[in-house]
């Protein structure tokens, strides 16, 4: 597939696209990532569309990444004798822990955590935010509440508490079911909901060890005063705007979307925007104007990534809604104010050898007009470093390691390769430039700029960067391009 476009495409997975030629055709479209959403469908049903992703990236020839996406616990009303009550403002509601059918004045809430952490004052959200209550009394197995904003309440409705960190773990019984079959599975990257503290993350991580990146998703305000410490300690970031805001005002969240993107490429962790990209493909061939700006503000920010849920999950244009998606991308990079945007914040490398060499990659590819930048990584750090730059050139991402190349292809304006290993750096000059003539990227006559670690398979120890030249339009030879190597 021809590098042309920097910024990735997640697309979910469902029952408008799980055949293996409707995942090969989303793929063919430009997906770079697909997602198995946890809260809907099977394990079985998951484990097929696993299998079909697989298939499909053999099909197209590059790596894909798998993201199993966690639900996260659940908070719900329990059930009502008679059928959805109706509240109105003023009305007194009270919320506890017995589990007989509610009425129009009480319901279970059989969550005693969250009694745990109420106190007068604080507001719950029923329905996706449509009900509001305020807490008047509460204690450790009820609240007594006032409404605020009214409307229809129904079984098992959803409950959000937006003021209040719960003593809750990020991990229900059906997530630690669901890690522990993705895992099995083979998945790149878990999806963590309901984070609210760095402890979270730190639980997921004891039982995921090395065998799964972590993506925290960002979706519960109690997030917000670690934010910090919380994108440090994941691998990637998915701005969830779909359930923060519902905790959160709507005109909060532009700004700390904008926020999390800018924390993550500081920190050089992937960071995805996800949730409502494209919601009217979900019935119509064509979206709004107002989305596709939406999916263009979030590539002018920088983000590694756009993310499609129903759309390509039960809509009923999923392969349109990713041709969508990727022009509008690629409309965004063409324009040269996208190029200044990138230019004019470029994050500060650290003191460290493998963050100066990457910067120096960047400054050296564009001083001279390279093809791209080569990275040769076994974990996929050197590379991420460099993704972090967001150089004016393509990155080409070589590793052997099969699980790193697909954790790549999420990576902004990484062009993931999969290649045999290597022993010396001429071995690694030699598939960097067969690597970049397969790719189409380059000419006679161009160079590429190699960054690696010495000795190889050293992880996080970027220490060399060299210059070789394009020759010839054939696999070019390594000895010329050691001839006309600058090692820093």
């Amino acid at each position: 597939m021809p590098f042309h476009r920097s910024t990735k495409i997640v697309a979910t997975l469902g029952p408008a696209s799980s055949s293996e030629s409707q995942i090969t055709a989303l793929a063919r479209a430009g997906v770079n990532v697909f997602r198995l959403n946890a809260s809907h469908g099977t394990q079985a049903e998951h484990a097929e569309r696993f299998a079909r992703v697989r298939a499909a990236e053999k099909t197209v020839g590059r790596p894909i990444g798998v993201l199993l996406d966690l639900q996260g616990p659940k908070l719900r009303v329990g059930t009502f004798g008679f059928g959805p009550v109706e509240l109105s403002i003023g009305d007194r509601f009270r919320l506890d822990l017995d589990r007989r059918p509610g009425d129009s004045r009480r319901v279970c809430l059989p969550h005693a955590e969250v009694f745990a952490s109420l106190e007068p004052g604080l507001d719950l959200l029923l329905n996706d935010g449509r009900i509001r209550l305020r807490v008047l009394d509460c204690g450790p197995d009820f609240a007594e509440t006032e409404v605020v904003a009214g409307g229809m309440l129904s079984d098992r409705k959803g409950v959000n508490v937006p003021g209040a960190a719960l003593a809750l773990s990020a991990l229900s019984e059906k997530d630690r079911s669901d890690l522990a079959f993705g895992l099995e599975l083979g998945v790149d990257w878990i999806g963590l909901s309901f984070v609210q503290r760095p402890e979270d993350i730190l639980e997921a991580r004891e039982l995921i060890g090395n065998r799964a990146h972590v993506m925290t998703k960002i979706e519960k305000p109690a997030a917000l005063p670690t934010l910090d410490r919380i994108i440090e300690l994941s691998d990637a970031v998915m701005v969830a705007r779909g359930d923060l805001g519902v905790e959160l005002p709507p005109e909060d969240v532009p700004g700390l979307q904008k926020k999390m993107i800018r924390l993550s490429r500081a920190m050089g962790k992937p960071v995805i925007v996800a949730t409502q990209m494209l919601e009217s493909m979900v019935s119509e061939p064509t979206p709004t104007r107002a989305e596709a700006s939406d999916v263009a503000n979030a590539v002018y920010d920088g983000a590694d990534a756009v993310m499609l849920s129903a759309e390509s999950a039960s809509g009923r244009y999923p392969v349109e809604a990713v041709a969508m998606m990727e022009r509008i991308v690629r409309r965004v990079e063409g324009d040269p104010l996208y190029r200044r945007i990138m230019d004019a914040d470029h994050p500060s490398p650290e003191a460290t050898a493998p963050d100066a060499l990457t910067a120096a990659a960047r400054q050296v590819a564009e001083t001279i007009s390279a093809a791209a930048i080569v990275t040769y990584t076994t974990t996929g750090s050197t590379t991420l470093r460099a993704s972090r730059e967001r150089p004016s050139v393509p990155i080409l991402g070589l590793s052997a390691n099969e699980a790193t190349a697909r954790r790549l292809s999420l990576a902004w304006g990484v062009h993931a390769v999969l290649t045999d290993d290597v022993a010396n750096f001429s071995e690694m000059v030699g598939r960097a430039l067969t690597a970049a003539a397969d790719a189409g990227i380059g000419r006679s006559g161009q160079a590429l700029v190699v960054t690696a670690g010495v000795p190889f398979g050293t992880p996080g120890k970027t220490n060399a960067l060299r210059v070789v030249t394009i020759d010839g339009d054939d696999v070019p030879k390594v000895e010329t391009a050691q001839r006309e190597t600058i090692t820093a």
